[in-house]
């Protein structure tokens, strides 16, 4: 029997079994997927068995992941009802899905872990929210647990409630950072920078901004001061982004990526 099994196999899933796989043998995961052919060149490449239904999936691990988009958990919780104990331990990670609304579908009795983990987990720098009952899991439990989540980036345990916010500051947003690095490259493409030192300048940049926030301990108002020299160009394009409505259409984005995970049911 393994320990943690993967139910689906899309860009989440997948980036969290190429973490898991920083600290947990081939040997202890499962996965299944409904795409066969998805599924063995993923078992060819990671040594990773996969399952031939979820139903198999969820009989043959501990931990089961529920890598599907929200709109599947009808399906994929009657699938693995009969199969999952007391003993086993459901990790959700689809936004706007409850922990009440996984143990309405397979009994009270059911322990949930929720969890809003990001791509960036695929090469170890994931960022993850998670939410759970600590007093229903035993100490041996909540290790298995935090190291799994450890595997691929970072973790934040949150209060249920806050887990909406979460999707909203790191679930959602790396694809806002994308969009910045593809809108800053091409803004000095036109200055003559070729593309791939455009992206190289510009993402560089970005991993060194945020790991200046994350080690400096400094508050990002203080450090983006010390790169905003009086009368010099930085302010002047700082002032041109706040003129664009550049700090108002991120707070926008993320009412509007809060307004959706509200309404997911």
């Amino acid at each position: 029997m393994a320990k943690i099994g993967f139910i689906g196999m899309g860009n989440m899933g997948y980036a969290m079994l190429k973490g898991a796989l920083a600290a947990f043998s081939p040997s202890d995961i499962i996965f299944s997927s409904p795409d066969r052919e998805k599924c063995e060149r993923i078992s060819s490449e990671t040594c990773v068995r996969f399952a031939e239904s979820n139903a198999e999936c969820g009989n043959n691990a501990k931990y089961i992941v529920l890598a599907v988009k929200p709109q599947m958990y009808p399906t994929v919780l009657k699938n693995i009802v009969n199969v999952v104990t007391e003993e086993s331990v459901i990790i959700s990670i689809a936004p706007g899905i409850t922990i009440a609304s996984i143990k309405n579908a397979l009994g009270s009795n059911i322990r949930v872990v929720r969890a809003m983990p990001n791509t960036p987990a695929l090469i170890g720098e994931g960022m993850t929210g998670v939410s759970y009952n600590m007093t229903d899991f035993s100490f041996d439990e909540r290790d298995v647990i935090d190291k799994f989540f450890n595997s691929f980036g970072k973790v934040v345990y949150v209060d249920e409630k806050l887990m909406d916010g979460i999707v909203c500051a790191s679930g959602s947003s790396p694809a806002y950072v994308y969009m910045f690095i593809e809108a800053m490259a091409d803004s000095v493409v036109k200055y003559g920078i070729k593309r791939d030192d455009a992206y190289k300048l510009v993402a560089q940049t970005v991993l060194g901004s945020a790991k200046m926030v994350l080690e400096s301990g400094e508050h990002p108002a203080v450090l983006k001061d010390k790169v905003c020299s009086p009368g010099g160009t930085t302010i002047q394009a700082v002032s041109a982004l706040e003129e664009n409505g550049f700090r108002n259409a991120l707070i926008k984005a993320t009412d509007a990526c809060y307004d959706k995970c509200t309404s997911i049911k």
